[in-house]
């Protein structure tokens, strides 16, 4: 089977996504939650390629053998974030515990005529920015979104919340008109989200240290950034059981200029740094890690120049980092 993330089938599919729904809408989210073990019970036995990667992924962030107990962990916990979307886009704040941490470091970057490229990743949840969002119901919310990599996940987004799905920017798009769309939104004072940890097929990549050994990372995240001259920040949203989150907002770069001149150096710098985030956040909490796939294979890591999308070239001598 095949261990690149965009070949592997949406776990559950149309009818599980919608049946998880139904329930947590009609009977509540508790009485929903006690249909999470045996899912996750079902997703153990029938997902042997996720078993493995969760196993695998475990030892290595453990730093010894992962159990079985421990995988069922893993996969109950993913599940019950895929849950909590139910609730988290429908606008069902109030029945969760979110600790924000940074806030004010996001908003001192929000200008009206210039908005901030939030950069996450699939650790943990990002739904539950919709927390932080709703602090600010001033501010346009942007997301890139791959419909087509999860049509239910998709379908069901729309069906919650049609004002949030008319805000998704499809990122199976040309990379040409994703740019220009965000770069139309964060010109407009908006908060546009991405995430920075996967590449797509035949997409730029550099290998940089992570856990322990090198792990390829897209690179046009950064060189979008670069293009745009907008702040960056971080956002990690780790779940922490029960109803408790943690959602973190860190500065990466008020401007982000890549030099014509060792290029390719500072852009892997640049990679580098989010990888350290990330893997801060990550051996925190390990089961928040739901990238079910060999996060490591390096076989389709390519130059990272080859990523530069037009007019990037023309960026000025130097990066200048937040602090």
């Amino acid at each position: 089977m095949s261990a690149h993330w965009t070949e592997r089938p949406e776990g559950g599919g149309r009818f599980a996504i919608w049946l998880i729904r139904a329930i947590g809408l009609y009977g509540g989210r508790g009485f929903a939650r006690l249909f999470l073990y045996p899912i996750t019970l079902y997703f153990f036995i029938r997902r042997p390629f996720e078993r493995r990667m969760s196993r695998a992924f475990l030892t290595r962030a453990l730093g010894r053998p992962a159990s079985a107990w421990q995988v069922l962990r893993h996969i109950h916990r993913f599940a019950a974030t895929i849950l909590d979307r139910v609730f988290l886009l429908g606008d069902r704040f109030k029945r969760f515990d979110v600790r924000l941490h940074g806030l004010d470091a996001l908003t001192a970057r929000m200008r009206p005529d210039r908005g901030v490229l939030l950069l996450g990743s699939h650790l943990g949840s990002f739904e539950v920015l919709r927390v932080a969002a709703a602090e600010r119901p001033d501010v346009d919310v942007r997301v890139v979104l791959d419909t087509q990599q999860t049509p239910a996940l998709t379908e069901l987004l729309h069906a919650l919340n049609p004002q949030v799905a008319r805000n998704v920017i499809d990122a199976a798009r040309p990379g040409t008109e994703i740019v220009l769309a965000l770069g139309e939104a964060l010109h407009q004072g908006a908060l546009a989200t991405l995430l920075a940890d996967r590449a797509r097929p035949h997409e730029a990549t550099v290998a940089v240290d992570f856990m322990g050994s090198p792990a390829p990372f897209p690179v046009a995240p950064f060189l979008i950034g670069s293009v745009l001259k907008v702040p960056i920040v971080l956002c990690f949203g780790l779940y922490r059981g029960g109803n408790r989150y943690d959602l973190y907002f860190e500065p990466f770069a008020d401007e982000l200029a890549l030099p014509r001149r060792g290029r390719e150096a500072e852009l892997r710098a640049v990679v580098q740094r989010y990888a350290e985030r990330l893997e801060h956040h990550t051996r925190q909490d390990p089961y928040n890690w739901f990238n079910w796939h060999d996060f490591w294979k390096l076989d389709r890591a390519v130059a990272p120049a080859r990523a530069v999308p037009a007019g990037a070239g023309a960026e000025p001598a130097r990066s200048r980092s937040a602090a």
